[in-house]
């Protein structure tokens, strides 16, 4: 039997309820999850491979043995020093990288399909969502259903003060304390700041809410139609909180059920 919840206004208080569509019902499949959204992931990834020539570039050629010194190829001079050989300064790699290599992990369309449906259940689990991180003592509900005049919310102070009144500040200020400077390399690489993930709202259409905010650290938004393993389940980890408008839960049953049982 479907469950029935609360719907919230913008001022964190009940104003009706709704019907939760079987999507929900489906069974948390963290494994299932896992495969999707590393699928998802590599899809992104860039193809590298090494030249073939790399470290082979030298007319260096081993001495051959009775001279009390290792069979390595080495340069012609009095330096003997090694070339060509892995392990040698300059030279070539064993084992190098080739762009050759399939690197996409492809999982079959219905994987894909409940790996979507067990992420979305997940949301609707208050341990799975409490387990991942999120600070969720002050949400009223979960999952949290607000009315659909978020959608249409254009300044970024707005959305901050609508998300404290429906209970998510501790969330907000969890994200805004483990924001930091990458120690390394990887400053230089387009990964500076590290931080943790927020909450997601799911709208039904973006009516400006997007652009309002995200100024707000962790907090993504994103329509019920574009909705994935990876947005629900970052990292691997099911479990976000996520705010759902009215009309998003109205339209997965349009969008993903279809009169079929999830």
């Amino acid at each position: 039997m479907a469950k029935t919840i609360k719907v919230f206004d913008l001022d964190g208080k009940p104003v009706g309820k709704i019907k939760l569509p079987p999507i929900f019902e489906t069974p948390i499949r963290p494994d299932v999850i896992k495969r999707a959204v590393l699928a998802i992931q590599s899809s992104r990834f860039q193809p590298k491979g090494r030249d073939p020539m790399a470290g082979k570039r030298t007319t260096a050629e081993s001495r051959g043995v009775g001279l009390g010194m290792a069979r390595i190829p080495r340069i012609k001079g009095p330096t003997a020093r090694g070339a060509f050989a892995p392990g040698t300064v300059g030279g070539r790699l064993a084992h190098p990288p080739t762009p050759e290599k399939k690197i996409v992990k492809k999982i079959p369309k219905k994987e894909k399909r409940l790996a979507l449906f067990s992420a979305i259940a997940a949301t609707a689990s208050k341990e799975t969502v409490a387990s991942r991180g999120h600070a969720v003592e002050g949400v009223p509900q979960i999952p949290l259903v607000v009315v659909d005049e978020i959608e249409g919310l254009k300044r970024t102070k707005d959305v901050e003060e609508t998300l404290i009144k429906l209970g998510v500040l501790a969330d907000l200020y969890r994200v805004k304390e483990s924001i930091k400077v990458r120690a390394g390399k990887g400053k230089l690489r387009g990964r500076r700041i590290k931080q943790a993930v927020g909450p997601l709202i799911v709208v039904a259409e973006d009516k400006g809410i997007g652009e309002a905010a995200r100024n707000i650290p962790g907090v993504d938004v994103v329509p019920v139609k574009e909705l994935n393993a990876e947005i629900l389940a970052p990292g691997t980890h099911p479990g976000r909180l996520t705010i759902w408008t009215k009309g998003a839960i109205e339209a997965l049953n349009k969008v993903y059920c279809k009169g079929e049982a999830a």
